[in-house]
């Protein structure tokens, strides 16, 4: 057991040592107090973001950061507190003007705490529908890629003023997990309020050990294991960690770390507070929580087939098309479909469940008024219900994500 240990240590500082592009998320509990931004936070984060980067002149190339900052909603509360503006948080219109006051304020930290290490920024504001698109999708991950071989570090954040869904739980944790597959990061650190992933709910056991690496994010019951919500943000571990299992799907780690704690981004570094390496010290202690990723990455291609939207709807289906699906890497047939859920068109991406249970999620080469009209059929029935333009799978095996974490 305590090789093991000492085996996944070297693993993580190894991984971290080699990592040139990383994804950096910092929530909003992280960045704000009762009285709106910790500048102070902001300062030190930024600082430590650029000892991590490091620079041009060492030895090996500077790592490309991309900033994946909360705080625009608790910022613009503040703000508007200040002048006698109670923002009530049940209220959507209201959340969302309150990120059109604080997104400003957030932005404005970030870019004086990097220019004082002669760092440029460059504000960013995405909604899922940027991402849905493919073409928009490659627009944005050209103009990153620009930003990152200036050496400007991108500060994305959601557009919540414009957005609805996406002030749901989860928000930047999600947007966050995007990006690590947009820009080709090999790794993702979440800076959260909590010292890590703890072995059970801190609600109900707030003194539970933190887990110094998770090993198969996959296996985790994340409803029994995670807390609610955080107070100043939208998520909360679960969201995290379901961030962190979407990485892993394409081969990508996690380090889940206490974003208040003293030099905590560039100790995972293995670097001193100064810059320098501290490895005597710093391999003492690993702060926060490792997540290893998945032994077999999905493409990439899936990974944005899967993610880039919500499902439209989803299909039922029985024992043996769950089992040709889950072990035997089939594709989904109509006479696999039991049940038809919602309203989506052809190429929609749609739920797969097994007796109520998701198993996947993959895109429907039929709308849901065809399907429900040749659901349960053979190859030949469907040929004299729709004719012979028909496809002969529901959603082909390079179409299907099975185990999706959404």
């Amino acid at each position: 057991m305590v090789d093991r240990l000492e085996d996944l240590r070297r693993e993580r500082r190894r991984a971290v040592s080699q990592a040139r592009a990383v994804v950096v998320k910092v929530g909003s509990a992280v960045l704000s107090d009762a009285r709106g931004l910790d500048t102070a936070v902001v300062s030190g984060l930024a600082r430590q973001m650029a000892l991590v980067q490091g620079s041009p002149g060492k030895t090996c190339p500077p790592r490309r950061l991309v900033l994946v900052s909360s705080g625009a909603v608790a910022a613009g509360r503040a703000v508007l507190a200040a002048a006698g503006q109670k923002v009530d948080a049940a209220n959507l219109a209201a959340r969302q003007a309150a990120a059109a006051v604080g997104q400003g304020q957030l932005m404005r930290a970030w870019d004086m705490a990097f220019a004082a290490h002669g760092m440029s920024t460059a504000q960013i504001l995405l909604t899922r529908d940027d991402l849905r698109s493919r073409e928009r999708f490659l627009n944005i991950r050209n103009t990153v890629a620009a930003l990152l071989e200036w050496n400007v570090v991108p500060v994305v954040n959601e557009n919540d003023t414009v957005s609805v869904s996406e002030l749901k739980f989860g928000d930047n944790d999600c947007l966050a997990s995007l990006l690590v597959n947009l820009t080709g990061a090999d790794l993702f650190v979440n800076l959260t309020s909590a010292p890590g992933v703890q072995s059970a709910d801190p609600r109900l056991k707030p003194d539970s050990p933190v887990m110094e690496c998770i090993e198969d994010v996959t296996a985790l019951d994340l409803r029994r294991l995670c807390g609610g919500k955080t107070e100043a943000g939208s998520g909360g571990m679960y969201s995290k960690l379901l961030a962190a299992r979407r990485a892993a799907q394409i081969g990508v780690p996690t380090l889940i770390l206490p974003g208040r704690a003293p030099h905590v981004l560039a100790r995972a570094f293995g670097l001193d507070a100064g810059g320098t390496a501290d490895n005597a010290e710093t391999r003492k202690t690993c702060p926060g929580t490792w997540v290893r990723p998945s032994g077999r990455a999905i493409s990439r291609r899936k990974f944005w087939m899967a993610y880039q939207a919500e499902p439209a709807g989803a299909v039922a289906v029985d024992a043996g098309a769950a089992d040709a699906l889950l072990r035997k890497g089939g594709s989904l047939l109509p006479g696999g479909v039991r049940s038809v859920e919602g309203v989506f068109q052809k190429g929609s991406l749609v739920r797969v469940l097994h007796e109520g249970r998701s198993i996947g999620v993959g895109l429907s080469n039929y709308n849901a008024t065809q399907l429900r009209r040749i659901m349960g059929l053979k190859r030949h029935e469907v040929a004299a219900v729709l004719g012979d333009a028909h496809y002969p799978e529901v959603i082909h095996r390079d179409n299907l994500l099975l185990d999706a974490a959404i």
